[in-house]
């Protein structure tokens, strides 16, 4: 049961590997523990989490589980969207009368600000000069650039085909959540370090070596902890955010642009978010540096009462 929901979601609802295996992780997880407290309807010789006899209270039942073991508030919170997906599926297809997960709760998340280089960092490590003779130097101050400077996700950039990289119209086509497509601007610097990448590339593994626009020096294409750990390496020591990672070049993508003027709807089409509520977390991160910014100017601001 659980297999064919996941076929569902790949197949009728185009939704992205990672998506999918989150999901099933999700799920699996439930039935285990299901199956290991013996709740009803979900013993071990069946072939799925789900039955009549589940009710919100056994639901609920695995939610404290996890909080007793550490699991947080963010995790709790998708694998309760997923029961409810999973339920809602088997109602519409398999004659599940009612959704146990529907009325699940749990406590609201705090609003964390997203952690964000700032752009003098930014700018120190992107003008430091690198081998430009060296094929791994130049690939990865290049990767660093295009997180910077396009705001992709990291699963976009690794997935970046060579033939989505336009030099003639300075744009690149990438994938995004869902599979949807979106393009992306970018500017003459980065331009003229695309073609410095690929000339090297194409000199050390050939030309047909790999469909991808970044790859190893075997020409394989790069994977996720490879391009986490380049980012990490280059950021780690000099820059005073928090993490070190590509979804930070991401944030600071989005709130340079906001600080400098740019349009919010343009923003969230640049990266791709499907809702603009999303974006709207950036123009709080930019009223916090303005905020930061006047207490620390304004002669008035650092006066004290009394």
């Amino acid at each position: 049961m659980i297999d064919a929901f996941l076929t569902y979601l790949r197949c009728e609802l185009n939704l992205s590997d990672h998506t999918v295996l989150s999901y099933g992780s999700d799920l699996h997880q439930w039935y285990n523990f299901a199956a290991s407290v013996g709740l009803a309807g979900c013993t071990s010789t069946n072939d799925s989490p789900v039955a009549e006899q589940v009710t919100i209270n056994d639901l609920r039942l695995w939610i404290a589980f996890m909080a007793s073991e550490g699991i947080t508030t963010r995790s709790i919170r998708r694998k309760i969207q997923s029961l409810r997906a999973f339920y809602k599926y088997l109602m519409r297809r398999h004659g599940l009368q009612s959704n146990p997960a529907a009325e699940l709760t749990t406590a609201r998340m705090p609003k964390h600000l997203p952690s964000f280089i700032r752009p003098e960092q930014t700018e120190k490590i992107l003008d430091e000069d690198y081998d430009h003779n060296d094929f791994t130097e130049t690939r990865n101050h290049l990767i660093i650039d295009m997180f910077y400077s396009t705001g992709m996700r990291c699963s976009e950039l690794i997935g970046l085909l060579d033939a989505d990289v336009n030099l003639q119209r300075c744009e690149l086509k990438v994938l995004g959540k869902r599979n949807k497509e979106r393009i992306i601007p970018f500017g003459e610097e980065m331009r003229t370090l695309i073609i410095e990448y690929r000339k090297l590339r194409d000199d050390k593994i050939g030309t047909a070596a790999s469909p991808h626009f970044f790859v190893r020096p075997d020409g394989r294409p790069l994977y996720r902890n490879l391009a986490y750990r380049i980012v990490h390496d280059t950021l780690s020591g000099r820059v005073t955010a928090e993490k070190c990672s590509p979804h930070v070049l991401r944030h600071s993508f989005a709130t340079d642009m906001l600080n400098n003027g740019a349009d919010i709807t343009a923003v969230q089409q640049l990266l791709g978010h499907q809702s603009l509520s999303t974006t709207q977390i950036y123009t709080h991160l930019s009223y916090r540096e303005l905020l930061n910014n006047y207490k620390l100017a304004h002669p008035r601001a650092q006066k004290s009462g009394g």
